[in-house]
């Protein structure tokens, strides 16, 4: 199967991820991640660290190279739909039970999708993806700073799952030009890290 490499939308939300990974640090769980106190620096830095969130998108990311027509195209935005979905249900006031279960999960089985090398329908494709990030974008919604502006820290999350997202795709597009292996190898590491999580 031949996969092209990125096209410019790509490039531009790669030219974003280097800067955004210099000011993040990995932590394990969600309080106390020590990001900044700002909306936009909060919302930022949130999603890289949490190695759980991080992993949970460039998994998305690189198992959507498989994907077919405008789900492969639009998966990137696929995933901040879910994190907008979840992140509203908080400010909503509408609790989400078994959150913290939700996201290793959805950990866990981005993985073994991505190590199946699994190709879905692109509804239902859009639909497990997210639903996956209804539990990340909750976990996003809850921690926004007191005082914060909530469109500033909607603004840098957006940012940073785009970039992640995109990441990802990029990635996935590279390595599956050279070989599938390391595609699956990918997804396996993913996989056995969700199954930590979800145990813990």
């Amino acid at each position: 199967m031949t996969v092209t490499l990125p096209h410019q939308p790509t490039r531009l939300a790669l030219s974003l991820c280097l800067p955004l990974l210099a000011v993040a640090g990995l932590a394990w769980g969600h309080p106390g991640h020590g990001g900044g106190h700002g909306g936009f620096a909060a919302g930022l830095s949130h999603p890289f660290l949490g190695l759980d969130h991080l992993l949970a998108m460039v998994a998305i990311g690189l198992w959507s190279v498989r994907q077919s027509g405008l789900f492969r195209t639009l998966s990137p935005l696929v995933v901040l739909l879910g994190m907008w979905a979840g992140a509203a249900l908080v400010w909503s006031g509408i609790a989400l039970p078994g959150v913290e279960t939700g996201i290793a999960l959805s950990v866990l089985l981005a993985g073994v999708l991505l190590a199946a090398m699994a190709r879905l329908p692109s509804v239902v494709g859009a639909v497990l993806v997210v639903t996956f990030m209804l539990f990340h974008g909750h976990a996003h919604g809850s921690e926004l700073p007191h005082g914060a502006s909530l469109m500033s820290y909607l603004a840098g999350f957006s940012l940073a799952t785009l970039a992640i997202t995109y990441g990802g795709k990029a990635l996935g597009g590279f390595l599956m030009t050279r070989s599938n292996g390391w595609v699956r190898a990918l997804g396996v590491g993913i996989a056995a890290l969700g199954s930590v999580f979800a145990l813990s």
